[in-house]
């Protein structure tokens, strides 16, 4: 009797594409609904940005801010609100509402809020409040002064947390097998950073230089570049509907759900998961140099992540003011973050670590933000010591504000591309030889509170020194020394942690390329998340 068993891969099939012909059905529009949705995530990305940045009387500064006074209480809410409609609704329903309620606000702040911007600003709140407040909270005012901006910036920033991890997440761990998924997921990275890539582009060639009369809308090039990608936004909106409503017509209807058991969840589980209390999951930690190893590489990749992003924006907006070569510039680092990601996702995940180990690994990412950090922060330090500022000239042959710019593009692009591949792969195998009820733990610490603790520890850390300084350029000296302690216990970290992952894979059996190849551990990282 023939097999009904499908034939082994290749090596090289098995390495680039480990799909068989009659999985393409089912692989393509999902990969083509992940790129969709990615693809507008990077697009508002950098158009959040660059509206919050570039308005009257705002900056950089006021950045971190929106991520705690805004953005932390959005995704409370967006995930209350998520919780009881999946309570009343079914999983279509919920996607098409959600979806609905995004694309919607979209459209009227493309036809109504942005085009009517200066009528709604809160100006005499925000004039009497920056009277009475200390000029480091100059961020905090300009939020409530654009709060139409804002609410777009939040909007921008829960995409990704309400489309991409809520709906698709939910609805691919419903209809794919833990054996799909093995090998799907890592090809959903991949088309991840590929939107990216395109998304990039595709901002570039649609922010315009000048104002086109033949265009019936918009007063200066900015505002017609925002409508032309707030369209495109719209339109694969739209596509997006249609493409999820024949998938899960042809797919999900057909795909018989299967039990907890034999369903990707976030993390690969035998039984189902059981709730753990915030209580809990700090006595764990407590209790655990394990985890608290795990934490420190997050809590610190979050915070340094948080400080360069900030004064990285804040000297593109010294450079680029206006705001059509702002957007234009950040979507072309976007561009380059992704093809490393790529590269890095193809050539260096995996490989790396069957050759060098996990430690080796984990260290790759630290030391990028470290050697790129250094030169950074020192061009910001000393460029306005003439000697360092002709010692750099005559090394690089380029002023000072160009190396600034340079260093700290390499930082976001090396950086975010080695976090979204190495850091991400390593920091989840850490769970592998666990037992399963230390990785459920594990993984509602670290995904649950440490990566929270280090996004609002870090804009917390900077919403301080504002106060204390007065300004971002002055920031920059405690910063830098912040960033160098940070750096250092994230170093230390690693290596204390990669000997207990080498006793703990030793004890438990577990081949240590095995999770890279076999285990499943949560949805893959990209440029957009």
């Amino acid at each position: 009797m023939q097999s009904l068993q499908p034939k082994p891969f290749s090596k090289l099939r098995n390495f680039l594409w480990p799909i068989y012909g009659y999985e393409l059905k089912k692989l393509l529009p999902m990969l083509a609904l992940f790129f969709l949705i990615t693809f507008v995530y990077n697009v508002l990305r950098c158009m959040k940005i660059t509206l919050v940045v570039t308005s009257q009387g705002s900056g950089a500064e006021v950045i971190p801010f929106l991520k705690v006074w805004a953005v932390l209480p959005g995704a409370v809410l967006i995930t209350y609100v998520y919780t009881k409609l999946t309570h009343h609704l079914n999983r279509e329903q919920v996607f098409y509402t959600m979806l609905s309620f995004f694309l919607g606000f979209f459209t009227l702040f493309l036809l109504v809020l942005y085009p009517n911007r200066e009528l709604l600003e809160l100006t005499t709140i925000a004039d009497s409040l920056q009277t009475r407040l200390p000029e480091g909270l100059g961020g905090l005012v300009s939020i409530i002064r654009h709060w139409p901006l804002t609410i777009f910036y939040v909007l921008s920033e829960l995409w990704s947390t309400a489309v991409l991890s809520m709906l698709f997440w939910g609805f691919a761990n419903e209809v794919t097998s833990v054996n799909e998924a093995k090998r799907f997921y890592a090809i959903f990275a991949i088309a991840a950073n590929f939107s990216g890539i395109f998304s990039g582009q595709s901002a570039q060639w649609l922010t315009l230089d000048e104002y086109n009369p033949i265009l019936p809308f918009g007063t200066v090039a900015w505002e017609q570049s925002l409508a032309l990608q707030l369209g495109v936004v719209l339109f694969i909106g739209l596509v997006i509907v249609l493409l999820f409503r024949w998938v899960n017509k042809t797919i999900a209807k057909q795909q018989h759900i299967k039990s907890i058991s034999e369903t990707v969840k976030t993390a690969v589980i035998d039984e189902p998961a059981q709730k753990i209390s915030l209580l809990e999951c700090f006595s764990y930690l407590m209790k655990s140099r394990y985890m608290v190893y795990v934490t420190i590489l997050v809590v610190a990749y979050n915070i340094i992540f948080n400080f360069s992003d900030v004064l990285w924006i804040n000297q593109v907006q010294l450079r680029y003011p206006n705001a059509s070569d702002f957007n234009a510039f950040t979507n072309q680092i976007a561009t380059i973050t992704g093809v490393f990601a790529t590269l890095s996702g193809l050539m260096l995940s995996g490989n790396v670590i069957r050759r060098y180990g996990w430690t080796v690994t984990a260290m790759i990412t630290p030391l990028i933000w470290l050697v790129t950090g250094i030169g950074f922060f020192g061009c910001l330090l000393f460029e306005s010591n003439l000697y360092l500022t002709d010692l750099l000239y005559a090394l690089f042959s380029l002023p000072v504000a160009n190396l600034v710019l340079m260093f700290g593009a390499a930082q976001v692009c090396l950086g975010r591309a080695s976090k979204f591949t190495l850091f991400d792969e390593t920091k989840e195998i850490a769970f592998v030889p666990l037992p399963r009820e230390e990785q459920r733990k594990g993984k509602a610490v670290v995904d649950g509170i440490a990566s929270r603790l280090g996004k609002s520890g870090g804009s917390i850390m900077i919403q301080f020194l504002l106060v204390m300084c007065g300004n971002l350029g002055s920031t920059i000296p405690y910063i830098a020394v912040i960033f160098l302690v940070v750096i250092t216990l994230w170093i230390l970290a690693v290596r204390g942690l990669g000997k207990l992952v080498k006793r703990s894979i030793d004890q438990s059996g577990i081949d240590s390329v095995k999770p890279l190849n076999n285990a499943v551990l949560s949805q893959p990282q990209s440029t957009s998340t």
